[in-house]
C-alpha cells in the first residue's frame, strides 16, 4: 500500500478514533520497551505504533509526542531526561544547566534589587552567600 493511502482515507472521513491521551499512553509504553541508546526516539516510536501511527493525523501525533515525552521524563527519570523540548536518554551524565534566566525571572530579580536598594549583581552575591551559610549550618 502506498503511503498516501492512509492520507486519502483520512481525507474522506476515516480516522482511528483514538484520543491524543491514548496515543500518548501508547507512545510511553513503547518508549519504556526501547533499548537504551536508541536513536531518533520520535520516529522509532511512531514506526512502532503501526497502523495507529499511520492512520493518525500529524498534528495528533505531534501533540501526543509532546505529552508522551514529558510523561516519560517524569515517570522514568532514571532512563529519560527532557533537555528543553528534546527527550534524551539519561546516560548518567550531568544534567544540562539552564541556558539563561527567563525575562520574567530577570524582571523579578531587578524589582527585588530595587526594593533592597542594591544592584542585581550585589543581590545575587548576597543570595549565594546566604545559600552557602545555610547549607553549612
Amino acid at each position: 500500500m502506498p503511503a498516501s493511502f492512509f492520507g486519502n482515507m483520512r481525507r474522506v472521513g476515516f480516522s482511528t478514533g483514538v484520543s491524543k491521551n491514548k496515543l500518548a499512553k501508547a507512545m510511553v509504553e513503547i518508549l519504556v520497551q526501547l533499548p537504551i541508546g536508541t536513536a531518533e526516539l520520535k520516529e522509532t516510536v511512531v514506526a512502532h505504533l503501526g497502523l495507529l501511527g499511520a492512520m493518525s493525523a500529524t498534528r495528533d501525533i505531534n501533540a501526543a509526542w509532546d505529552q508522551a515525552k514529558r510523561q516519560a521524563a517524569r515517570e522514568q527519570p532514571e532512563r529519560f531526561m527532557l533537555d528543553g523540548k528534546i527527550l534524551r536518554w539519561d546516560m548518567g551524565q550531568a544534567r544540562p544547566e539552564d541556558r539563561r534566566p527567563s525575562a520574567a525571572s530577570l524582571r523579578k530579580l531587578a524589582a527585588l534589587a530595587a526594593r533592597e536598594s542594591v544592584s542585581v549583581d550585589e543581590l545575587i552575591d548576597r543570595l549565594l552567600a546566604a545559600y552557602r551559610t545555610r547549607r553549612r549550618g
